[in-house]
């Protein structure tokens, strides 16, 4: 369906157009947060020490200040003033039940490892002797200690943005402190969102600031940036397709050791059936059985170390003497080349330690240590020694050790547990693929997908029909190719495993010497010592390349490719619309009538500009015979947080003089939140807001002509309610849209404690001028909303290179025509759309 299509049936009606380019064409300037637009009030600076009042020592050096005070800062000061964001501390029983819960989220997929490492481990090394077991046994200890235990319990959970976890998270965390998203809509009404502000734990330091300049000053930094975080997520799908394939397979695969003619085709059979099952019941959610996670998973992680204790003290004990790892040198020493092939094996002990960090959103740091350090870390440590016990007395069964050392009385009930665990350990990573690709699309990296919300009460809980579709044919097809042994699907997904984990370390060293400020030398042993280990992992797997390893490459390629090229024509669409946006000359020129005829009702026009008037704005001038008499310009924004607090969403202002009646509305989301207005509610909101601004604008009048009758010169601009207006033409609202109790006792206690005013200003009697206003207003709702969308078409210039011919004309439009349509996405009415044709040439 083409970008902002309108549905098969409605009555809105298509009118194309050719580009209009206003008085702005010329302007070749971004709009940040230092540029002040021609519509802004004609404020002055206040003073230095005004201007950085209430900010520490961190804030005044690492974020830069605006040249202009803006509407929209103050009101955003006002609105962070009052609604604090501060997340309560969880008691010890709450953390203790969250901890529990993480077993059937976080560690399902590590917890499904023990079925399928030691197999692969040994299909590269023959054993020979015990060495050889001690040696395996080792590594595998130490890769787990070090890898999920040091490393991400002790240092990347901490390096969590605003308690949300992920390679998005430490991009967006990234984003706050230094201006390296591709998109250049950042204002500094954004960093008053409380959950943007951030506490840096250590002094400042001059290298933090050198980086963030740097990061700034060049392009070339930021793509590098863009492409690792779309590397990393990439692979993270890529292991949502190869996780549910593996964990399925290994388990079914028990079957071929207890029941007679049980081969590999039916392993395969059973295995697509169990997959195809397990997609198509994606469309339900898994809220209803969530609560049953849990205890199975708890259950599983209690057989594993039960069964492992069991074979410890029946086999041999002895092999606790891995715990040296001098046996890991003795076993590279013997095995050599075979012993660094195995190394893609061991690595698998790991899969899905990138879950804590991911899943982090949904729980707490100290349930997720605790969960790994109590539960997870001892149970995985006995069930890989219990194993290696077991293969000291009967070395020829490596390739199903798993089965094989489960006593006989209990094997169905151990694989009926394993069946579960490796269902469950799938259910996660398919969510937390649908989140991931929510997150991507809410930073602009890829394209608009339809997002269906499968439970009333967790908003985080999302479907995603494409995606879950696409992914269970590519489990179906991973399968059906690997239809040998799960080798070859191991070596697939250790290369996505240790991709996902390079990129975590390499952003987690940025944010220490970026944000935390961490000594250089504690600092850099981060990158030397997990990076070098993951680098070693990862040579070990490239070498398996030709064996399956090319297969998480290629989802990895094809999805950084579709990535970026949606990210990279956005930007330029962007970057078109902020040359071409009308100029407020111009808009003066036409007078209040626009230049044509106003008839009554609301027109609310979605943009993306968060400052200035769109371009399309003219086509709608130039198509229409009428236009609205009150016009709002919706910009729905994204900011680099995970979600942004209701009452501090909706920021609100007027653009042109009175008696245009236009306004400017900025929505903000964070890349966690979830969009489900009603367009009723939204519209009742509008209205009500906008009777809140046009009362609040005459009461600010008033007070203004008062102080200025009292000659209050010292009044600083950056005062909470009382601020110098300049130009009556560019009055602003700071009344937020969603506008509740705490705010008005807010202000309550702040007029209390300002001092008394004059009776003119106090007056009761309505301005006629306010009066006026509102009967304006009434009547426009009175006749209705009306929604103005364009259908807007990218061109490569004609001087273009090929290549960016190539991606933006064939590969970019044809990801616009095939993505949600901008109507369907922003939840409008259907019957009162307008839409216009606009092409902008990039």
């Amino acid at each position: 369906m083409a970008e902002d299509r309108i549905e098969e049936g409605s009555s809105s009606v298509r009118l194309r157009g050719r580009t209009y380019s206003g008085g702005g064409v010329g302007e070749s300037r971004w709009v940040d947060d230092s540029e002040v637009d021609s519509e802004s009030p004609p404020w002055s600076l206040p003073d230095e020490n005004e201007a950085k009042q209430g900010y520490g020592s961190f804030r005044r050096r690492l974020v830069k200040k605006p040249k202009r005070v803006d509407s929209l800062d103050v009101e955003a000061m006002e609105i962070a003033g009052a609604h604090g964001h501060h997340p309560k501390e969880l008691s010890t029983w709450s953390t203790l039940a969250l901890a529990f819960q993480t077993l059937g989220v976080v560690y399902g997929d590590m917890g499904t490892s023990p079925l399928y490492v030691f197999s692969d481990v040994f299909s590269k090394v023959k054993i020979e002797s015990d060495m050889d077991i001690l040696g395996a046994l080792s590594l595998v200890i130490y890769t787990i200690a070090l890898i999920p235990l040091a490393k991400y319990v002790f240092v990347v959970l901490k390096a969590n943005d605003n308690g949300e976890g992920g390679t998005f998270a430490l991009y967006s965390l990234t984003c706050r402190y230094a201006k390296v998203n591709m998109l250049p809509n950042r204002q500094p009404a954004d960093e008053q969102i409380s959950s943007f502000k951030l506490k840096l734990p250590t002094p400042e330091l001059e290298r933090a600031l050198r980086i963030k300049e740097t990061l700034e000053r060049r392009s070339s930094y930021k793509t590098l940036l863009l492409l690792l975080v779309l590397m990393g997520t990439s692979l993270v799908i890529g292991d949502g397709i190869l996780t549910p394939a593996i964990s399925v397979m290994s388990a079914v695969s028990g079957l071929q050791c207890s029941i007679e003619g049980f081969d590999t085709t039916a392993v395969v059979v059973v295995s697509i059936v169990i997959l195809v099952a397990l997609f198509s019941i994606q469309q339900f959610g898994t809220s209803k059985v969530g609560f049953m996670f849990a205890p199975a998973l708890a259950l599983w992680f209690f057989s594993l170390g039960s069964i492992g204790i069991y074979n410890l003290v029946k086999y041999d004990i002895t092999v606790i003497r891995a715990f040296n790892p001098a046996y890991i040198y003795f076993f590279f020493q013997k095995n050599s080349k075979g012993a660094w092939s195995s190394l893609g094996g061991c690595v698998l002990c790991i899969t899905g330690a990138e879950a804590m960090f991911a899943d982090l959103g949904h729980f707490s740091v100290r349930a997720i240590q605790i969960a790994f350090s109590f539960v997870v870390f001892p149970c995985l440590l006995f069930a890989y020694m219990g194993q290696a016990a077991y293969l000291t007395k009967f070395p020829d069964s490596s390739g199903r050790v798993f089965y094989d050392s489960v006593p006989d009385s209990l094997f169905w009930l151990v694989f009926v547990l394993a069946t579960v665990a490796a269902t469950i350990a799938s259910q996660a990573m398919i969510s937390a693929t649908f989140s991931c690709v929510k997150q991507a699309m809410a930073l602009g990296c890829f394209p608009r997908l339809k997002i269906i919300h499968t439970s009333r009460k967790l908003m985080g809980q999302i479907y995603i029909p494409v995606i879950n579709w696409f992914m269970m044919i590519m489990c179906v097809i991973v399968v059906s190719i690997f239809r040998s042994s799960t080798t070859d699907i191991a070596n697939a997904y250790g290369i996505a495993e240790v991709g996902v984990m390079l990129v975590t370390t390499t952003l987690v060293t940025l944010v220490m010497l970026l944000i935390w400020q961490t000594n250089l030398f504690l600092a850099l042993c981060f990158p030397l010592v997990f990076g070098s280990i993951e680098l070693i992992y990862l040579s070990a797997v490239l070498s398996k390349l030709l064996e399956g390893g090319w297969l998480p490459l290629v989802f990895a390629t094809f999805f950084l490719t579709v990535m970026y090229i949606w990210n990279y024509g956005s930007v330029l669409k962007y970057q078109s619309e902020v040359r071409e946006k009308i100029s407020m000359d111009f808009m003066h020129e036409l007078g209040s009538t626009l230049g044509t005829v106003r008839t009554p009702g609301i027109g609310v026009l979605y943009n993306e500009l968060v400052q200035g008037i769109p371009s399309i704005f003219g086509q709608f001038l130039l198509s229409l015979p009428a236009i609205h008499s009150t016009i709002v310009f919706v910009c729905i924004k994204y900011i680099p947080v995970p979600v942004v607090p209701q009452e501090e969403r909706f920021l609100f202002r007027r653009v042109c003089p009175k008696d245009y009646h236009m306004f400017r509305c900025i929505a903000r989301y964070g890349y966690k939140d979830i969009r489900k207005e009603d367009h009723h509610a939204f519209e009742q909101l509008l209205v009500q807001s906008l009777e809140n601004f046009l009362r609040k604008e005459a009461q600010d009048l008033a007070l203004e002509s008062g102080l200025y009758e009292m000659d209050l010169d010292s009044v600083s601009v950056s005062s909470r309610d009382y601020r110098t207006r300049g130009d009556v033409g560019n009055e602003e609202l700071r009344i937020p849209l969603m506008h509740d109790t705490r705010s008005e006792a807010a202000e309550t206690s702040n007029q209390e404690a300002s001092p008394a005013l004059p009776s003119s200003v106090m007056s009761s009697d309505i301005d006629p001028s306010l009066e006026y206003d509102l009967s304006e207003l009434r009547e426009a709702i009175d006749s209705g909303f009306t929604y103005f969308l364009a259908h807007g078409d990218v061109r490569a210039k004609k001087k273009s290179f090929f290549l960016k011919k190539l991606v933006i004309n064939y590969f970019y439009a044809f990801l616009r025509r095939n993505c949600r349509a901008g109507a369907a996405n922003m939840s409008v009415p259907h019957m009162n759309v307008l839409q216009v044709g606009m092409t902008y040439m990039v």
